[in-house]
């Protein structure tokens, strides 16, 4: 099989999980939530794309469910949280701007090859 073959397959198998958000921050408990699941998306590796929208690449299907898994635990118990995922494909047809002009698309992490 040809390189662009495997390059090709691995833009359907390569994930991004987005964490889409609207958390209450009225009271201090609220924001203290809040700031807590920032964290901890932070800390899973994810970055953030908009205010309450983080994205994290994931090599693999599995890979993906693990982080999703992982948000899912620990979920603030008000507001709305979306997960979702598209392959890197999808993502790379996303357009990014900063007012009118085209802005960055984040980083894609180098991926591996082993063999």
């Amino acid at each position: 099989m040809s390189k662009s073959y495997y390059n090709r397959f691995n833009q359907y198998r390569i994930l991004w999980v987005f964490v889409s958000f609207d958390l209450p921050t009225e009271t201090k408990t609220d924001r203290k939530n809040y700031a807590v699941f920032r964290k901890n998306l932070k800390q899973d590796g994810f970055s953030m794309l908009q205010f309450s929208i983080y994205a994290r690449h994931c090599n693999s299907r599995e890979n993906a469910e693990v982080h999703i898994k992982r948000v899912k635990s620990f979920l603030p118990k008000k507001g709305e949280v979306i997960l979702f995922t598209l392959t890197d494909k999808q993502f790379g047809m996303m357009e990014f701007f900063r007012g009118k002009s085209p802005g960055e698309k984040p980083e894609t992490p180098q991926q591996l090859e082993l063999f």
